[in-house]
């Protein structure tokens, strides 16, 4: 076991650092950049949309809430990434170091957790649209999204145990200081990143995707054809989310499965290699999912701009309460404020929106 943990520290001099790669690591910064630009104030714009605009708040815009809370915080931690890769040597010391990464790590969790509630809830209300008007009270709800984040704070754990400042040498042979995973073991490998890719990706999608099925097919037993817009919102949230945070999942398992090979086997050399020169790179692609919901709600919603002005966020997330309350059969299956029926709640925020012009 000594042999086996002194040959794992010896060959990790630059194991998984993200600037271990300079054409990686000035990508990673330029992209950071971009995303700092959009993400700060396209989340703020949100929180202010809703917490300004919005009396009675839906569960679906209480998650988007949330959302946009951790996603503004993380883009707001993005100036020290920047720096970092910039610098390509970490400057910040121990304790940001671990805090840092541990907030990024909780972020991931945050967001495809509050996604697959969004999912989760779309069901409940096509599924289930007389039991749950009754029971989903704000108390209910409130306490749903506090217990999400528990899990969240506690799931994020190993960024912190498994993360240290130490020196390294960059291509170029030259000392610099980086924010480094610290496994001292293969098994502490395996174990972070697959993790990490089970319980925050692939079983949050197999809920995300039985509940888009099961909502599908309710859907046409009922016959319902009108457009819900509430659930083409989540949808793109989830295929966006998707699309930016599979690359850094796909590196997370190619770094898990290099532990399995010998030190000197030239397929571990090679998938080494892979994880290493593209570890910077998707992890600022991961950054961008965080600015791109503010992106995606201002498309959603250009068809209130004119109408509403600064107000048209609002709107349209005053319509994923509002999507389904045309008809009889719309109104049996849209459920959706907490406590309130969608009726009650379009005509306060209507009024409020409107008068707040």
């Amino acid at each position: 076991m000594d042999n086996n943990r002194s040959s794992f520290l010896d060959g990790n001099p630059e194991h998984d650092s993200v600037v271990s790669n300079d054409f990686s690591t000035a990508l990673g910064a330029f992209i950071l950049g971009l995303v700092f630009l959009l993400g700060v104030p396209g989340n703020l714009f949100i929180v202010w949309s809703i917490l300004a605009r919005i009396r009675r708040r839906s569960v679906t815009t209480l998650l988007i809430l949330n959302l946009a809370c951790a996603d503004g915080l993380l883009m707001a931690l993005t100036i020290f990434f920047i720096v970092y890769l910039a610098k390509q040597t970490w400057v910040f010391g121990e304790v940001m170091c671990k805090g840092l990464f541990y907030l990024c790590n909780s972020n991931m969790y945050a967001s495809i957790f509050l996604i697959t509630l969004m999912s989760v809830h779309r069901l409940v209300v096509v599924v289930f649209p007389r039991r749950v008007s009754a029971k989903l009270t704000r108390k209910v709800v409130t306490r749903v999204i506090a217990g999400m984040w528990m899990v969240v704070f506690l799931f994020a754990i190993p960024s912190i145990v498994f993360r240290e400042v130490r020196e390294d040498k960059d291509e170029k042979n030259r000392l610099r200081l980086v924010c480094a995973p610290n496994h001292t073991l293969p098994t502490y490998v395996r174990f972070q990143y697959a993790f990490e890719t089970v319980s925050g990706f692939i079983l949050p999608y197999t809920i995300i995707i039985i509940s888009y099925v099961l909502i599908l097919k309710r859907l046409k037993q009922t016959k319902f054809r009108r457009k819900v817009r509430s659930e083409k919102l989540i949808l793109a949230i989830v295929v966006m989310f998707g699309l930016f945070w599979l690359p850094y999942h796909v590196i997370n398992m190619i770094q898990v499965a290099a532990e399995w090979f010998a030190e000197d086997s030239p397929r571990r050399e090679l998938l080494e290699h892979i994880h290493k020169s593209s570890r910077a790179v998707t992890s600022a692609l991961a950054f961008i999912s965080s600015c791109a919901n503010p992106v995606l709600y201002t498309f959603a919603g250009k068809s209130y701009i004119r109408q509403n002005g600064f107000a048209f966020m609002a709107r349209l997330f005053e319509g994923t309460s509002l999507d389904s309350t045309g008809t009889k059969k719309s109104r049996v299956l849209g459920t959706d404020n907490v406590g309130n029926s969608n009726v009650d709640s379009s005509s306060q925020v209507n009024a409020t929106s409107l008068n707040g012009m």
